[in-house]
């Protein structure tokens, strides 16, 4: 059941868009495009949720990135892509993201359980590889909400593909 609702959230289900088609179709103006009175623009979004995830596969892989010592080391240095390259590129390294977490997902219950060494003593992510995901997961969901409200508010939602609109 717990892998079956983990796999939803990022293929979406029910009320929960699908994670990949609510950054698919953006164009690069509207990605970098800041909207009045939000601090990040839906480029920000993806990116940030990007770096997590490669952040996250590679402690899980046995490997000790730094942890930031400030929350602005996980967001881009601009609002906005420099060109197209650069966005299609942060799309697909979150693409990329995305089934790294869907295979994590699919892993049986007791690999599911495996310690991962934690990276930082401030780190609150966990270190059993099942709660690693979760919080993964969910992160990405909030942040998600935030790019669909960005796409509405910038007349770019629902995305090509198309979604519940109500």
């Amino acid at each position: 059941m717990e892998q079956q609702v983990m796999r939803e959230l990022i293929r979406g289900k029910g009320a929960h868009a699908d994670s990949l088609a609510c950054v698919e179709g953006v164009s690069l103006e509207a990605a970098g495009r800041l909207v009045p009175a939000f601090p990040n623009s839906i480029y920000g979004l993806v990116w940030h949720m990007a770096y997590w995830m490669d952040y996250e596969e590679a402690r899980i892989a046995g490997q000790a990135p730094p942890y930031p010592e400030h929350a602005a080391a996980s967001w881009p240095a601009s609002p906005a892509p420099r060109d197209e390259p650069e966005w299609e590129g942060t799309v697909e390294r979150f693409r990329a993201g995305l089934a790294t977490l869907d295979r994590l997902a699919a892993r049986p219950a007791a690999e599911a359980e495996r310690r991962v060494a934690l990276t930082s003593a401030t780190t609150n992510q966990g270190d059993v590889l099942k709660d690693i995901v979760w919080q993964t997961l969910v992160h990405n969901s909030y942040h998600l909400g935030q790019v669909v409200v960005l796409r509405q508010a910038l007349g770019a939602w629902p995305p090509p593909q198309g979604c519940d609109t109500w």
